[in-house]
């Protein structure tokens, strides 16, 4: 009876209403609708445009604990440190090395612990040079056990010291993990900053295009000066003993706890893919100066819509007292406050999020071995579940193998009546238009999938997608090496609607554009791409998706009497997070509405993420190519 009313409804309502959004939609708890399906391609404030540094940040320039710049050569005194076994190491045990490298490290930041192996061959590489290594781990929260566990997944055969309460970091000036430091024979410092530039900010090159530390130990060797003394560290803020205010009337416990239970610790508790907790007072303290870098540059939490555009229930900006709360909390040294004033913690369902499937598929009985370097094309894997009647999903999940490669899990449904069907729509090299079918009718081959960003499929009652019988599924899986070899054994599990219960199919589709060249050092090149609406539709959710020169995207609604209307703009594009956006209540695009989508990118050399401005860039898989797709959730409206 509901379905038939929300039909009367939404068929009265769309000969008056252009592109209007429903509010007796939630009426129906519709609005209650996780359509991840919509976010291709977990997560947090720390990756990986993949699992890479998404909490870091591009350097200021070097300061120490009190803000003092860092300037000129200086000389550093002896130390003495213990490493994770209990042995005593100091400077001067390097007496006779011509050159020391001193590494800032933490065990948790995600571009410390891709630059971990880099650092174990470059020691391997220079130690007959006479250059010595030693890594100093100085964040309070990483223990002894994690730099052990830290030293051993790196290979790493130098001295990793432990340095309590920052003491030999604020002798460095050292700000960031990782940060290197290069003493000469007199323990001067001759060079200060990143190791080289392969992985930014929640991206990575395919190599190097520098080599700070190496041309600076390589000069030095040469007995000739550094060419680039100083460059800027990149990531994430080393956690420093705090200096609290015990008078502030902002602490965790009264407010911050809060901020982070309503806003954060989905994503940073033990099991998910952020690369640390805020569950606790020790870890958020740890994280103070991090977590208000992010807040103030917006990176967190991940947000790229315009606000002036369409409203959202997935929308999860901080408003601007809490970002003002978080501010004064850290400028007041992260105090505690009493923990009577704590919230109560917020439950969570261990494993899955979407419940116990009903079913769970590997991508392969053994697993996937990722190499340490270098560009993995997308790997695909066949599935067949040996379905005999038709399937209807209710929820379904992908759960990566291996956190720190993988950078998004697809999952497609091949129907057995087209075997010569592609396995991914994203390949096909055909105009968006020419895929329509004769009405608008057609099956939806993507089923779900997970990336940065990204939530799992968990439709209400009533709602699903289809699964024809005698169907497989193609996994696509897109590996990022990290620096070391690792092996991979994702899988989707679904929970199956019941039986009758499904009275409308929810589908995936695209506006895609593969026929582009983007031109060498273009910074706004613009491309286009269209689907029209051949029956009344309720739009639910909008995905846009481009790599690496993605600069921003629009989704805009031409409707039949020629007005129109932007749906959602992008203005800045990040391929960190690749984020749905979901409508608060679904949007009706009557029958003839064009769903346009603009794409710009900058392959200039301003854009830091782009591999090669030099290159004119067309369609590809590879992060280092491009696409244009407007993903966009939709179901049918009568």
């Amino acid at each position: 009876m509901a379905m038939k009313w929300l039909n009367r409804e939404l068929t009265s309502k769309i000969a008056a209403t252009r592109g209007s959004a429903f509010k007796t939609w939630a009426e129906f708890r519709i609005s209650c609708v996780l359509l991840a399906a919509a976010s291709l391609v977990a997560a947090p404030l720390g990756a990986g445009r993949s699992s890479t540094a998404r909490g870091a940040e591009p350097a200021s320039p070097p300061t120490s604990a009190s803000g003092a710049v860092a300037t000129g050569p200086r000389r550093i005194d002896s130390f003495t440190l213990r490493d994770f076994r209990g042995a005593n190491f100091s400077l001067a045990d390097w007496k006779d090395k011509k050159l020391v490298v001193v590494a800032f490290l933490g065990t948790e930041c995600p571009l410390a612990k891709s630059y971990g192996p880099k650092l174990a061959r470059l020691a391997a590489d220079y130690g007959s040079k006479g250059v010595a290594f030693v890594a100093i781990f100085s964040n309070q929260q990483d223990p002894l056990a994690a730099i052990a566990q830290y030293a051993k997944l790196s290979e790493i055969k130098f001295p990793c010291l432990k340095d309590p309460g920052n003491t030999v970091a604020d002798q460095f000036h050292a700000t960031r993990t990782p940060e290197v430091f290069v003493l000469d024979a007199q323990r001067t410092v001759q060079y200060q900053g990143r190791i080289d530039d392969e992985f930014l900010v929640g991206s990575k090159r395919s190599k190097p295009t520098v080599r700070d530390l190496a041309t600076a130990l390589d000069e030095l060797l040469a007995d000739q000066p550094v060419s680039i003394p100083t460059t800027q560290a990149v990531g994430c803020f080393i956690g420093r003993v705090n200096k609290p205010d015990e008078n502030s009337p902002i602490t965790y416990s009264k407010q911050i706890a809060r901020i982070f239970k309503n806003s954060c610790v989905d994503c940073h508790r033990p099991g998910e893919a952020a690369p640390f907790v805020l569950t606790n007072y020790a870890d958020a303290a740890a994280w103070s100066e991090t977590i208000a870098e992010v807040v103030r540059n917006e990176r967190m939490p991940p947000w790229n819509a315009d606000p002036q555009y369409g409203k959202f229930r997935n929308d999860c900006r901080l408003s601007s007292s809490d970002k003002e709360t978080i501010f004064a909390w850290v400028k007041a040294g992260a105090p505690e406050g009493n923990a009577k004033d704590l919230p109560e913690p917020k439950k969570y369902t261990e494993g899955w999020r979407i419940g116990k499937p009903d079913a769970v598929y590997y991508i392969a009985d053994k697993p996937v071995q990722v190499p340490a370097t270098g560009d993995v094309k997308y790997q695909y894997f066949v599935v067949d579940p040996g379905f005999k009647e038709d399937k209807w999903v209710q929820a379904a999940e992908c759960k990566p193998g291996c956190n720190e490669v993988v950078h998004h899990i697809l999952v497609y449904v091949k129907p057995p009546e087209d075997p010569n069907a592609a396995p991914n729509p994203l390949l096909l090299r055909h105009p968006a238009a020419a895929l329509q079918k004769a009405g608008g009718d057609f099956p939806s081959d993507w089923l779900v999938a997970t990336a940065p960003g990204a939530r799992p499929l968990l439709l209400p009652i009533g709602l699903g997608k289809k699964i024809p019988a005698g169907s497989k599924f193609v996994f696509q899986l897109h590996y990022t090496p990290n620096g070391k070899p690792q092996q991979d054994r994702s899988c989707f599990g679904i929970r199956f609607a019941e039986s009758g219960s499904v009275k409308k199919e929810v589908m995936t589709w695209h506006a895609t554009q593969t026929r582009f060249l983007i031109p060498p050092g273009d910074g706004n090149y613009k491309v286009e791409s269209e689907y029209t609406f051949k029956k009344n539709t309720l739009l639910l959710a909008m995905f846009p998706h481009m790599h690496l020169r993605g600069k921003a995207f629009e989704y805009e609604a031409i409707y039949p009497d020629g007005k129109t209307e932007i749906l959602l703009k992008v203005p800045h594009f990040d391929f960190n997070w690749q984020l749905s956006y979901e409508y608060a209540w679904p949007k009706v695009m009557p029958a003839g509405t064009k769903l346009h989508c603009t794409a710009w990118y900058d392959n200039s050399d301003k854009n830091p993420f782009n591999p090669n401005p030099a290159a004119a860039v067309k369609w590809g898989d590879q992060t280092y190519e491009e696409m244009m797709i407007g993903y966009f959730v939709m179901m049918p409206a009568e």
